[in-house]
């Protein structure tokens, strides 16, 4: 109570303080998640900010007994709406004060977008903001003294979220971990809308090109059979998917009963799912990654159904309806996100110049079998930076590790375990684990030459910073230039 009364916010309610031993469980704010676990004793404080007259967020400061002067904030997934709650649990049993908001409306969906301009600026780039704001303020109040550093974590929109804040507020954050980021968020959607029409969506099964799960398992195991021994062994691993030149054509039926091959109307939609994105002769997204068909066999990007994310983002926040035919789903879509960008969600932009020059390190990384965000496109990105700044190299302030054998955030046969989020932390020293591995950049001056990550079975592997490739040596992978 002492704390609820010392604290004076602008356009923050308190809603609520509470002292959390270790072990405990607590009700979440929202649906997201039904409850949510806590490892190290702390003090809980619940709050909103008002951010314009229509929006507002929800938010959580997670503050350890166990402090060592750093500050972490938190970003969120997909269109939410959901505070990250594991990642409030994993940054305090790091002894980070940490804080994570809801991003100004809650659940994983877009409806909350619908005529309100303000709610999408939450979203598309405020909220991140204002909880570094706040949250400062917050930590400052309860233990007597600012903090020494400031970090951000997130993966997915969260990696989105960092990159942007990056480019908007660079004195938001002195290390930034942005993993699997979406950015060029409008084309990204529009790539995913595209990829579900090249399946057979919004028909479905009825389409020729829809594939079956079980077709799906015979394209996975042919691209591993075409690829999986380019790096030099045969893991199944796909070290480059960019080296991946799959012919679909090897898996076209000659006996139209056989069941175990694919028609020439699903050859032909594999050969669009496995080629970048093009529009008016621009290339507007990366491929879909070759291997990455094995994460989820069949599963939400090729279901015969579009994704709610693209629909949600093309009726709710760019063309502001209810109701859309997506049978009609075409380059169209595409150009009406592009135009009206809502919030100036893109975040495509390569002047991290002011992020560079006050001395901030942005760390990011990629699974190579992401079925969500093609990895290519953070390759994508970090050239465009390099063109951008008129640097060959960008090693003293911005890493991109490419995670082979990893899907989407973490998970996946590779060795996907590497500190970059709760239930990641494979080793607590930073050579394992990325966020240990920002904190010594940025406080030590020691940049990250590699990460070495832990597989399910124990076994690891040194992940490489692109450029730089990992080649097989005949006994283990290792960094080559």
């Amino acid at each position: 109570m002492a704390l609820k009364s010392s604290l004076n916010l602008e356009n923050t309610t308190v809603l609520d303080i509470a002292y959390v031993a270790a072990g405990a469980t607590v009700k979440p704010h929202g649906t997201c998640v039904p409850k949510a676990h806590v490892s190290t004793p702390l003090c809980r404080v619940q709050f909103s900010t008002q951010t314009s007259a229509t929006s507002a967020m929800r938010a959580e400061a997670w503050l350890p007994d166990e402090w060592y002067g750093r500050f972490l904030g938190l970003g969120n997934g997909g269109l939410g709406g959901c505070i990250s709650y594991r990642e409030l649990d994993y940054g305090t049993s790091m002894h980070f004060a940490t804080v994570g908001t809801n991003n100004g409306h809650d659940g994983d969906e877009g409806r909350a977008f619908l005529g309100n301009e303000e709610v999408l600026n939450d979203f598309a780039y405020r909220s991140i903001h204002v909880e570094a704001i706040i949250g400062k303020q917050i930590v400052e109040t309860y233990y007597g003294q600012p903090h020494d550093k400031a970090y951000y974590l997130g993966c997915s929109t969260g990696g989105r979220q960092g990159t942007q804040t990056a480019l908007k507020y660079p004195e938001d954050f002195d290390g930034i971990l942005a993993g699997a980021p979406a950015t060029d968020f409008n084309h990204l959607l529009h790539w995913s809308g595209m990829m579900a029409r090249a399946i057979g969506a919004p028909e479905g099964t009825s389409s020729p090109a829809f594939i079956p799960p079980e077709l799906w398992k015979l394209v996975a195991a042919e691209v591993l059979a075409q690829c999986d021994g380019l790096d030099g062994v045969r893991d199944g691993i796909i070290t480059e998917p960019d080296a991946c030149p799959f012919r679909p054509e090897a898996l076209l039926c000659h006996d139209q009963g056989s069941g175990k091959c694919l028609t020439l109307a699903q050859v032909e939609a594999l050969r669009t799912i496995y080629a970048p994105l093009y529009g008016d002769g621009e290339l507007l997204y990366p491929r879909f990654d070759p291997g990455s068909e094995g994460i989820y066999i069949g599963g939400a990007r090729f279901s015969g159904e579009f994704s709610h994310y693209p629909k949600d983002w093309l009726r709710y926040a760019v063309l502001n309806v209810t109701d859309y035919d997506f049978s009609q789903y075409g380059p169209a879509a595409g150009r009406a996100m592009e135009e009206v960008n809502p919030g100036g969600i893109a975040t495509f932009d390569g002047d991290l110049s002011a992020f560079r020059d006050r001395g901030g390190k942005f760390l990011t990384y990629h699974g190579r079998i992401d079925p969500l965000i093609p990895s290519g496109n953070s390759k994508r990105v970090y050239d465009l930076v390099a063109r951008t700044l008129r640097t060959a190299s960008l090693d003293a302030f911005y890493r991109l590790i490419m995670v082979p054998g990893m899907g989407h955030c973490a998970g996946g046969p590779g060795a996907a375990s590497f500190g970059q989020r709760e239930g990641t932390n494979a080793r607590n020293v930073s050579s394992h684990n990325a966020l240990l591995a920002l904190v010594d950049w940025v406080e030590g001056g020691v940049a990250p030459e590699a990460i070495t990550g832990t597989a399910d079975d124990g076994t690891e592997r040194v992940h490489c910073r692109y450029p730089i490739r990992s080649v097989w040596d005949g006994e283990k992978f290792g960094c080559e230039n």
